[in-house]
């Protein structure tokens, strides 16, 4: 079972912060074979929260929430991680709803954007995100952009 933690950058252990930065390398940089800017200054800002998911100790899952202003116009989810090892049984789908259960719990009634990895465009469209665009390359890996209106 996961547990779950809510957390803004500012009350992130340094255990946390290691492992939160260790999954999301794991899977973006090393996994994808794509060396890109990790820290890109966002963590940090003002609203931004982080949600993690844990099995036992472990940080399984993790996600990044974003006020407005911050990655688009709308409140939007970013950093979208899971450990390889935990990918089946449905916790992609109960990453997705807790992100946006926190969404509307932080910024009532916003509609969220995001910018996915195109083959993750089914996945989104089942949590109700449409396509916004074409297909982009972010890093030399296919994106879209997609929004859940509220």
């Amino acid at each position: 079972m996961i547990t779950w933690q809510l957390k803004p950058f500012t009350e992130l252990t340094t255990i946390q912060l290691y492992q939160l930065l260790k999954l999301r390398v794991d899977v973006f940089v090393v996994e994808q074979k794509c060396p890109y800017p990790e820290l890109d200054d966002k963590d940090h800002q003002k609203d931004v929260y982080h949600l993690l998911g844990y099995d036992n100790d472990k940080l399984v899952a993790c996600v990044r929430l974003l006020p407005k202003g911050v990655s688009y116009p709308s409140v939007s989810i970013g950093r979208v991680a899971i450990s390889a090892n935990h990918r089946s049984g449905g916790i992609g789908h109960q990453l997705l709803e807790e992100a946006l259960r926190a969404c509307q719990s932080l910024w009532p009634n916003e509609s969220i954007e995001i910018g996915a990895q195109e083959y993750l465009e089914a996945f989104y469209t089942q949590h109700g995100f449409v396509k916004t665009s074409d297909m982009y390359l972010e890093d030399d890996i296919p994106h879209i952009d997609m929004i859940l209106e509220k």
